[in-house]
């Protein structure tokens, strides 16, 4: 069965998007791309994207550039807004009992925390970190990052594998009032859409003059 990849060509560059869930998929976004739907949370999506980025390189059609983006959560950015991913980090990793650091994978030469390009000038930066957890209230005080998500951390590890430089794109969409219920996730999606269609509209201008770099690591198990 072959495997279809969206590929889109954005700025003279092709470009995956990678996008964990359809109600982050709005009118705005279906005007611009067709993005690849991973699934929600980091095995949904690393999986998605290795097999997406596995099934390019059999073709020969790698992208210059994998886009993770939806939304995320913050306590403290500004809720609707669109920010770029400037480092990702695994929160869930936690091997401290065998002397690792917290957020450390065992016998990766990986650090817990890893940049990524913001080639995007004036959209504001913040530090992201990807769980299996969704994270509210008073969670967020455990958190070492300006906001969460499910997703970019494993997009990035697929990323990685493979050589293609990954940037992320969220919008904040909770983290203020306690999650009760899935509207409290999705109340401000409509308006996250038409920020990151923005976004990437800006994309589209910045890429023609911008060199995706390769991630900086990419080590794989010893």
């Amino acid at each position: 069965m072959r495997f279809e990849v969206p590929l889109e060509t954005v700025g003279g560059r092709r470009v995956l998007f990678a996008l964990a869930a359809l109600p982050e998929y709005g009118p705005a976004l279906r005007a611009r791309i067709r993005p690849l739907v991973t699934g929600v949370g980091p095995i949904e999506a690393g999986v998605a994207t290795a097999c997406a980025l596995g099934a390019c390189a059999a073709r020969g059609q790698m992208p210059d550039l994998v886009v993770s983006l939806g939304s995320a959560g913050s306590a403290t950015l500004e809720q609707g807004a669109i920010y770029q991913a400037s480092h990702v980090s695994w929160r869930d990793m936690d091997a401290s009992p065998l002397g690792f650091a917290r957020g450390v994978t065992p016998f990766l030469d990986l650090p817990p925390e890893m940049p990524l390009p913001t080639p995007l000038p004036g959209l504001p930066t913040a530090r992201l970190s990807s769980g299996a957890d969704i994270v509210s209230g008073a969670a967020y005080r455990a958190i070492d990052a300006d906001m969460v998500d499910m997703e970019t951390f494993a997009v990035l590890r697929a990323c990685q594998r493979f050589g293609v430089a990954l940037i992320g794109l969220r919008g904040i969409s909770d983290g203020v009032s306690e999650l009760h219920r899935l509207d409290d996730w999705t109340a401000l999606l409509p308006l996250i859409d038409g920020r990151l269609a923005d976004a990437l509209d800006r994309l589209a201008e910045t890429l023609p003059g911008w060199s995706p770099e390769p991630p900086c690591f990419s080590a794989a198990p010893d």
